[in-house]
């Protein structure tokens, strides 16, 4: 039996009004009688800024006041569209602004020190007032990592979710800055079938199937078309579906043009999409199997996989140690909304694993993705205080390959096969099933919702690219799927056909180092990346400031460039450079621009360094003139 996650096909009436926070709500009309808004009064826009009671707890749900009605929709996808992560769209009707997600991208092996990577939001500055809501599709950190900086720059609009999303965004905001999440205004979707009023916006939320629980997509009406937005988003495909798959095929029923905003992850994935019920029985057989300890790899924000591997150690009598700190902590979070229910007796502190023989322990820990400074990293350089590897542990895999990864992971596989028997991943067995879609799923999602036009995003280009080329595959006519950058604003009017604009907004990463926020630009990135490549070189003269002569000894230092003690000739060599440019910079009869002396030095040095090491240290000459 598929299940088919509807409620009303049609465009969602008019919920309650809610004025601005401390003000009562009036009626706008009487008994029996609506009122009409007059065509030529425009009424102020506010925020969703009240609170509604549920279940004995408050909560904020809202109707913001509907503005003059511009009839064009403004599509600006702020990342996303050129990486995996940093995702960020922004959707523009008449003076509203509704934002979907808030990701982070984690850095590139070219970007030295950078923590990671935020959507850059100058287009929204000046705008703040306008931004009536910002939806989160998920809890996974590509979608809702940078919400405490780009929240707090917005003035806090309210954030709309599933309970788990936004309890994961507290609890990060917590942890970045204390006290901050008191100042969140949040509606929580209960059942995914809400409706909600933003501005000139309406929306309606719906149930998709992915990695992580209280997954959401959400569809965006206006006049000028009906935009459906996946998040992330896979499709339990085959004869073997399990009862209460979900079916998007109510969504063909939306008013026209539909725009589906489809995640295009998997555009290049042919195989088959291995079930959950595939993966448990693998998974099952390794832990009824297991002589010695396991240890499985994760990523923290699988809670729902975490919560099904609990349970299964449970019923088979094994103990549970979780480790890494935002593993731990999404599990307290799940714990305390009641999705992950588990005995005191069942999980136990890492530092307790020796109390237990090794075939009862369970350690579900972070670190799949080679990260150094995560769980399995320590583990496998004896660098973790509770865990030593033994030849009978057996390693697990539960997680899927991050672009970018590669390397560091199969250097990580490479070190774990060094110490243990059995190390298991999705090349040997499958013990991992994918959030994302493949092939078949794109080409079905297009059949069940058959869309006026179709916007791959959430992926980079080629896979966009590819994306386009499955979606023709049935049928689709190309002249209506748009391929679009990060900063590209597609316009969509009423009557017309979509529009790409000529200008695009400025999408530059910023970049978060400590807690620096966009301070770091690319002329610090080039040179972190100078000096990670090719090392420093360090000149210092002392010149009399009278004769011009140079004083002493100069002095080299070098770091990750050469070592100055077993290179003498260079350093020498290095030496004559520099005092024959002093010489002819500071010869004639007039001021001296030191400035212009260091250029030249830096230069000069600079290619003689070339010349004979074909490498390029960054060159920092110091005169200084006594």
């Amino acid at each position: 039996m598929i299940k088919n996650n509807q409620g009303s096909s049609l465009p969602p009436k008019k919920g309650k009004e809610v004025k601005e926070e401390g003000r009562p709500e009036r009626s706008s009309q009487r008994k029996g009688k609506k009122k009409r808004p007059s065509s030529n009064r425009r009424t102020m826009p506010s925020r969703i800024d009240s609170l509604v009671s549920h279940e004995g707890s408050a909560r904020k749900k809202a109707q913001a006041q509907p503005s003059i009605i511009e009839n064009k929709l403004r599509i600006i996808p702020i990342g996303g569209q050129e990486e995996v992560g940093r995702n960020m769209t922004v959707f523009e009707y008449g003076e509203d602004i509704v934002i979907v997600d808030m990701g982070v991208q984690f850095p590139e092996e070219d970007m030295p020190g950078i923590d990671y990577i935020i959507p850059n939001i100058n287009y929204l500055k000046g705008k703040e007032s306008r931004v009536r809501g910002v939806v989160l599709t998920h809890g996974h950190l590509d979608h809702i990592g940078a919400t405490p900086i780009l929240l707090n720059e917005l003035g806090y609009p309210p954030v709309i979710g599933r309970e788990l999303t936004l309890a994961l965004v507290k609890r990060k905001m917590e942890d970045q800055n204390p006290g901050s999440a008191a100042r969140l205004k949040t509606v929580s979707i209960k059942t995914g079938q809400e409706k909600v009023r933003l501005g000139n916006f309406q929306l309606k939320f719906f149930d998709v199937e992915h990695s992580i629980m209280d997954s959401i997509g959400v569809v965006l009406f206006t006049s000028a078309g009906s935009v459906i937005h996946m998040g992330d988003w896979t499709l339990d495909m085959g004869d073997n579906r399990k009862e209460g798959s979900l079916s998007y095929e109510f969504l063909q029923k939306l008013p026209k043009p539909s725009i589906l905003m489809m995640e295009s992850l998997g555009a290049l994935n042919n195989r088959p999409m291995v079930s959950d019920e595939d993966m448990w029985i693998n998974l099952k057989k390794i832990i009824d199997g297991a002589s010695g300890r396991l240890i499985i790899g994760t990523f923290s924000s699988q809670v729902k996989r975490i919560k099904d591997i609990i349970n299964y150690a449970e019923q088979v009598g094994k103990k549970v140690a979780l480790d890494g700190f935002s593993m731990k902590a999404n599990v307290e979070v799940a714990k305390q909304l009641g999705y992950i229910k588990a005995s005191k007796d069942t999980l136990i502190e890492i530092n307790r694993i020796h109390d237990y023989p090794d075939n009862k322990v369970l350690i579900v820990c972070t670190g799949a993705q080679g990260e150094v400074n995560a769980v399995l990293s320590r583990i496998v350089t004896d660098n973790h205080r509770f865990v030593k590897l033994k030849k009978n542990d057996t390693i697990i895999f539960s997680s899927s390959v991050i672009p970018g990864n590669e390397r560091t992971i199969q250097r990580l596989k490479d070190n774990l096969y060094r110490k243990c028997d059995n190390v298991i991943h999705n090349e040997l067995m499958d013990v991992h099933v994918s959030g994302h879609n493949n092939i078949q799923a794109i080409k079905e999602l297009v059949r069940q919702i058959k869309p006026t036009y179709v916007l791959p995003v959430y992926a980079n280009h080629y896979f966009l690219k590819e994306a386009k080329k499955v979606v023709m595959e049935t049928g689709f006519p190309e002249k209506n799927i748009f391929i679009l950058d990060n900063g590209h604003v597609l316009k969509f009017d009423v009557g017309k056909l979509p529009e790409l604009e000529k200008n695009k907004v400025d999408t530059s990463y910023v970049f978060i180092d400590g807690l620096g926020v966009g301070d770091i630009g690319q002329v610090v990135l080039r040179d972190r990346q100078v000096l990670a490549e090719d090392g420093m070189f360090v000149i210092t003269v002392i010149v009399d400031g009278k004769t011009k002569d140079i004083v002493g000894n100069i002095q080299i230092t070098s770091r990750g460039f050469i070592y100055v003690k077993e290179n003498f000739d260079l350093v020498n060599s290095t030496k004559a450079v520099v005092k024959k440019v002093i010489k002819e910079n500071t010869s004639r009869d007039t001021s001296i621009n030191w400035d212009f002396v260091r250029k030249n030095i830096r230069e000069e040095v600079g290619t003689f360094l070339f010349q004979k090491t074909e490498r390029r240290p960054m060159v920092l000459p110091v005169v200084i003139e006594v």
